[in-house]
C-alpha cells in the first residue's frame, strides 16, 4: 500500500514540480508570479487531446502542444508584459494583468471545447509490471522518466549555459545587465517561451495519466504547483522540485490512509504553514536590503 502511494505520488508530483518549475522561472527573473500559467497547461493538455483524438499520434501531439504554448508564452509577454514594463509599471498591475490573461484564456478554451470533460485516448504504454506489492503502469515509468530528464535539463541550461547566465544576472540587477550588453527582454521572452513549454509538457502526462482534462483542472494544478514553488522557495529551482514532489507524495498519501475526497485541500493546508512558519520556503533564504 505504502509502496503503490509512493510511486502514485512521485508521478503526479513530477508533473507538479513541471509546472512550478515554470513559475520560478519567470519569478526568478521577474519577481512577478505569472498566474496565466496555469491556463497555458491546461491549454496544452487539451491541445494534445485534440491531436491525439483526431490523429493518434503521439510526437504530433507533443509538438503541437508545446510549440503552440511557447508562442502562447511569448505572446504574454511581448504583446501585454513588455509594454508594462517599458512604462515602468507596478508589480500589482503584473498581477491583475497575468490573472486577467488567465481568465480570457479559461473562457477561451471554454468556448472552443466546451464545459465536457474530454477524454485521453490511450495509445501508448498500456502494459504494466509488479515490484513487491505495487502495481507500476509503463505510462507511470515514461512519466517518471521523461519529467526527470526534463528536470535536469533545464537546470543544465539555467546554470550551465551562457542563457542561463543572463538570465540569473537579469534577476540579480536588470540595469546592470542591460549594461553588460545583455538583451533582457529577448531573455525574459525566452524564459516565458520555456516555462510555457514545460507546462505543455506536464499537461499532456497529467491528461494521459488520469485519462481527461477538463476546465477545473488549471486552477486546482495552477494552486497545488504554485503551494510547491512556495513550499521549496520560490525562484529557486532545486526548491520547485523538491515542493512539487513532496506535494505529490503527501497527497497521494494523504488519500491512501486518510480521504481520497479531501486531498486537493493538503496543498493548500501545505502552503499556509510555510507561509506560517518559513515564508522563504524550504531552499530560501531571507534577503536583506542594505542601504
Amino acid at each position: 500500500m505504502f509502496l503503490q502511494q509512493l510511486i502514485n505520488g512521485l508521478t503526479i508530483g513530477s508533473s507538479y514540480a513541471l509546472v512550478a518549475i515554470g513559475y520560478t522561472l519567470v519569478f526568478g527573473v521577474l519577481e512577478l508570479v505569472n498566474f496565466s500559467h496555469s491556463s497555458v497547461f491546461m491549454f496544452g493538455a487539451y491541445l494534445a487531446a485534440v491531436v491525439l483524438s483526431k490523429f493518434v499520434n503521439v510526437p504530433a501531439a507533443f509538438v503541437t502542444a508545446i510549440g503552440l504554448c511557447g508562442l502562447f508564452g511569448i505572446s504574454i509577454d511581448r504583446f501585454a508584459l513588455l509594454p508594462m514594463r517599458r512604462r515602468g509599471a507596478s508589480r500589482v498591475s503584473y498581477l491583475i494583468c497575468t490573472i486577467g490573461l488567465s481568465t480570457v484564456l479559461q473562457n477561451i478554451i471554454f468556448l472552443i471545447f466546451g464545459s465536457e470533460p474530454m477524454v485521453y485516448p490511450q495509445v501508448i504504454l498500456t502494459g504494466r509490471i509488479r515490484v513487491a506489492n505495487a502495481v507500476i503502469s509503463y505510462l507511470q515509468i515514461f512519466t517518471l522518466v521523461l519529467l526527470l530528464v526534463l528536470m535536469v535539463l533545464t537546470s543544465l541550461l539555467v546554470y550551465k549555459s551562457k542563457i542561463g547566465s543572463s538570465m540569473r544576472a537579469i534577476s540579480q540587477n536588470e540595469e546592470a545587465a542591460r549594461l553588460m550588453g545583455i538583451n533582457v527582454d529577448t531573455i525574459i521572452t525566452f524564459t516565458f517561451f520555456l516555462g510555457s513549454a514545460l507546462a505543455a509538457v506536464a499537461g499532456i502526462m497529467v491528461g494521459m495519466y488520469y485519462g481527461n482534462v477538463d476546465l477545473t483542472m488549471g486552477f486546482t494544478v495552477g494552486m497545488k504547483t504554485f503551494a510547491s514553488a512556495v513550499l521549496g522557495g520560490i525562484g529557486i529551482l532545486p526548491g520547485a522540485v523538491i515542493g512539487g514532489l513532496s506535494i505529490g507524495v503527501i497527497e497521494s498519501l494523504f488519500a491512501g490512509y486518510i480521504s481520497s475526497g479531501y486531498k486537493d485541500a493538503v496543498a493548500f493546508i501545505i502552503l499556509i504553514i510555510v507561509l506560517l512558519i518559513k515564508p522563504t520556503g524550504l531552499l530560501g533564504k531571507k534577503n536583506v536590503m542594505k542601504v
